[in-house]
């Protein structure tokens, strides 16, 4: 109740609701974009590959594009680009002295920052553009992703169409970009992450239907007893979700420096610093998912589809058999989120800014000592978080594997996509209630406040 009543009041408030508005006109726009075909394709035959069946791999790019992939459409790449580039320049920030440098220099370096990602997104953009054009351009190469297509993509193939579809798959990229910034600017929460949010969301109708018709109307797998089990097993993972999302290690601080408030003279000040659990948000997945599935492309290209080693691993790493898929990717999972720990998290700068500021952690001496105590708390939680990563991650694939549900319903049930759509959902409300609780109105939650990705 005092959800819907936190709602209800959002759109009395006169900037938040014109914030509400705006950002959903921008996502309407995403939204169209994603529906404009690429010039030259013929979008009916992908559609119609589309609808007979994909493997996980034509199927989390069809997610991930909000349905662009399986329509050609100008809008395939979306804001990945822009994500990729700010991924890169996030991992270069921290082994780049020059780059380093900037990341410390306040407003004016961030800025800097922001214009190098811009650049970046260019140049990955006509990248991958021109790759998707071969890719429509010759259609057998589809087939290794779960897309069989049977008849000809491209009426026209050649330079004239490389470079029409990277002019309009770039562009198209780009301005969802500035709708992006628009988002972050004039509406509610980080534009980039509510439209890869609503790109998910969008096959969410189509994820619902399918295990409509798995359970109640194909005859070998009709049980509604199955399909309420299911909605009762969504739920569940969707609260560990969130609990994994919100869950923090408060690490207590106590500070030596005097304030003065209302010419009243306070002494030691008593504070904690949040650390993530999930510190690394959905980042391993993202890396390691492509990975994989791109080392399966690789492979199976390799071995022309002829029995041998090469086909072996080709198979396993597309997932048969299942359990060396899953042993391969629960690995990279927890690899990648250890690294991300490791490149993000700067004990020693931590530690040296508690001296500068005066403050310690009761118990233990500053200085070296605390970088070794933050990096031995980080390293424990973080062996949490990738647990909990491991599980969220391997759940659709074997949930896909052993009950033979479409990829488009399975993905749902954790993995990349369930996490986006709960840190997003969180760091969005949190947004909202922040504007509720200054005008003195009522949060979402009747008791305490909502907590988002970043922190408390």
């Amino acid at each position: 109740m005092s959800m819907m009543k936190g709602f209800s009041n959002a759109f009395r408030i006169p900037e938040l609701r014109k914030k509400i508005l705006v950002t959903l006109g921008l996502v309407a726009v995403c939204r169209l974009i994603a529906h404009i075909p690429t010039p030259g394709v013929n979008w009916q035959v992908m559609q119609k590959a589309a609808e007979s069946g994909a493997s996980a791999m034509g199927g989390w790019f069809d997610l991930f594009t909000g349905g662009a992939f399986a329509q050609c459409s100008i809008g395939f790449l979306s804001i990945w680009p822009y994500i990729s580039a700010q991924i890169v320049i996030q991992l270069l920030s921290s082994i780049v002295p020059s780059l380093n440098k900037l990341r410390k220099e306040g407003e004016n370096g961030r800025q800097q920052l922001a214009q190098i990602t811009r650049y970046l997104t260019i140049v990955l953009c006509l990248v991958q553009s021109w790759a998707i054009a071969s890719t429509l351009a010759n259609p057998a190469a589809l087939a290794a992703i779960g897309f069989h297509v049977d008849a000809p993509l491209v009426e026209d193939p050649g330079l004239g169409f490389h470079l029409m579809t990277m002019i309009g798959m770039t562009s198209a990229s780009l301005f969802v970009m500035w709708l992006a910034d628009q988002i972050t600017t004039f509406g509610i929460g980080n534009g980039a992450s509510l439209i890869i949010m609503i790109n998910i969301t969008s096959r969410f109708p189509q994820a619902i239907y399918e295990l409509y018709r798995y359970c109640f109307l194909m005859s070998e797998t009709a049980n509604p007893a199955r399909f309420v089990l299911l909605i009762l097993f969504f739920i569940l993972i969707v609260m560990g979700t969130v609990m994994l999302t919100q869950g923090v290690r408060k690490v207590a601080i106590h500070s030596t420096r005097r304030s003065m408030v209302a010419g009243n003279t306070y002494g030691m000040q008593q504070s904690f610093m949040p650390l993530r659990v999930n510190y690394t948000g959905v980042m391993p997945i993202i890396f390691a998912q492509p990975l994989l599935q791109i080392a399966g492309w690789l492979f199976g290209w390799l071995s022309r589809g002829e029995p041998g080693v090469m086909n072996s691993i080709a198979m396993a790493l597309r997932g048969d058999p299942a359990w060396v898929h899953v042993i391969i990717y629960g690995s990279l999972i927890v690899f990648f989120t250890f690294f991300w720990v490791a490149t993000q998290f700067n004990a020693i700068e931590i530690s040296e800014n508690f001296k500068k500021d005066g403050s310690y952690v009761p118990g233990i001496r500053p200085g070296i000592a605390t970088a070794e105590y933050l990096d031995d708390v980080m390293t424990k939680i973080t062996l949490i978080g990738a647990t909990g990563l491991l599980i969220l991650a391997v759940l659709p694939i074997l949930i896909m594997s052993h009950m033979h549900l479409p990829w488009v319903v399975a993905s749902f049930f954790g993995g990349t996509s369930l996490l986006i759509i709960v840190g997003v959902a969180l760091d969005t409300l949190r947004v909202m209630e922040s504007h509720l609780l200054v005008r003195k109105y009522e949060g979402f939650l009747s008791h305490g406040s909502l907590r988002g990705r970043g922190g408390v």
